[in-house]
């Protein structure tokens, strides 16, 4: 008798710890994240990863989006997010991290890289095979102030030649993904050519998106995501395959790939 009087509300005590631990883990989540920043993975239309930092993160003194690519005191690549990590000053921290533009065989950029105003690469508008090339392409730049745009190559080389903009980081790439709010006309939304793609968006509130498929996309389904879910009437596709790669320990992502340049968000702590 006495152990049928238990039963209940033991049953009910169980539960009760089971749902706390749940709301716990998913309060640990919700609070990873920042009102400025935030990294979080959803399921439709595809599965994917998207870090997104809005206008007030991007033109604070606290937070800093840069581009990474060699150690200050070598010529040669990080590569790594391991090896971006260890560079980083005890007063900083990285929030996410992915890779940017493409690169060749030495892991030096592709296209058009600027890092802290100072052009390591030229603008790329040359006409040749591969993704780079399925043009329009284009970069994804911002000034000092960190305001980011994304444009497309032709258009930024007139720009530049007038002197009318002053990247302070940029990285080109291609092919763009959304132009203008339009999706690049060369893709196919019946096309079966499926592969793991991350790209960037500059959004209508000024945001930034970068996004990280995590299964096998289409160029159009990629786009599409862009344009009609995030809002985003300029996209530029970054890499894909066994080159996309992200860091975002708050939803626990931590690729160990090798690569070229990286995009990263800095916090800097006081």
């Amino acid at each position: 008798m006495p152990s049928s009087t238990f039963t209940l509300p033991l049953t009910v005590m169980v539960l009760t710890l089971g749902l706390s631990a749940c709301q716990q883990t998913n309060n640990d989540v919700a609070n990873s994240d920042t009102d400025n920043w935030s990294c979080q993975t959803e399921d439709t239309p595809f599965t994917y990863s998207i870090c997104r930092v809005d206008t007030t993160a991007l033109t604070s003194e606290r937070y800093s989006l840069q581009l990474f690519w060699q150690s200050s005191d070598s010529n040669k690549p990080l590569l790594t997010f391991d090896a971006l990590l260890a560079t980083l000053p005890n007063n900083e921290s990285l929030n996410f991290a992915v890779n940017a533009g493409m690169y060749n065989e030495n892991y030096a950029p592709m296209g058009y890289t600027v890092i802290e105003g100072k052009e390591v690469k030229s603008l790329n508008t040359k006409e040749g095979g591969g993704n780079f090339h399925l043009l329009p392409n284009g970069v994804m730049w911002w000034d000092k102030a960190g305001k980011v745009q994304i444009t497309e190559s032709n258009a930024l080389n007139e720009q530049l030649n007038n002197s009318d903009v002053q990247p302070w980081y940029a990285t080109q790439s291609g092919p763009m993904l959304v132009i203008d709010n339009e999706i690049h006309p060369q893709f196919n939304p019946n096309s079966s050519s499926v592969k793991l793609r991350n790209g960037a968006g500059v959004c209508r509130d000024g945001s930034i998106q970068l996004v990280n498929s995590n299964e096998p996309v289409t160029f159009y389904q990629f786009a599409e995501l862009f344009k009609d879910e995030l809002g985003c009437p300029n996209a530029l596709f970054l890499d894909g395959g066994i080159a996309s790669a992200l860091y975002a320990p708050s939803i626990d992502k931590q690729d160990k790939k090798e690569m070229g340049v990286m995009i990263g968000l800095v916090e800097h702590k006081e």
